[in-house]
């Protein structure tokens, strides 16, 4: 599939119908961001397959359930996957340039439609 995307993208096609410079940069960083759910979506499913496969034979009573080795591979891979969120993301994961507008904005319209009930 991503050949296929890489051909449609590098193409005199997409170049002729997309002449506007803004909507090749929105396609790359909409590349970016689904490669990274994509990402999301295989660590969960691996990791719970590791998880659930190393700890349907153990017994949950003699703490073999909560080993470091059960963890690990989640453990690190997560490290990557954030590197990569924020890759993706960069600091507008959390605060983005506007968000202390955007909260003020909030804040005051909250107030105003208290004032009015």
């Amino acid at each position: 599939m991503k050949r296929l995307d890489d051909r449609m993208y590098n193409s005199d096609q997409f170049d002729r119908n997309n002449p506007d410079p803004q909507y090749e940069i929105a396609y790359k960083r909409v590349k970016k961001i689904k490669g990274f759910y994509t990402h999301v979506m295989v660590y969960i499913l691996v990791n719970a397959f590791l998880i659930i496969s190393s700890t349907s034979g153990q017994s949950f009573q003699n703490g073999d359930f909560l080993n470091w080795e059960t963890y690990s591979t989640a453990f690190f891979w997560g490290i990557g996957l954030l590197a990569h969120g924020l890759s993706v993301f960069g600091r507008s994961l959390f605060f983005d340039q506007d968000w202390e507008q955007k909260k003020i904005k909030e804040f005051m319209e909250k107030e105003k439609s208290t004032k009015w009930e």
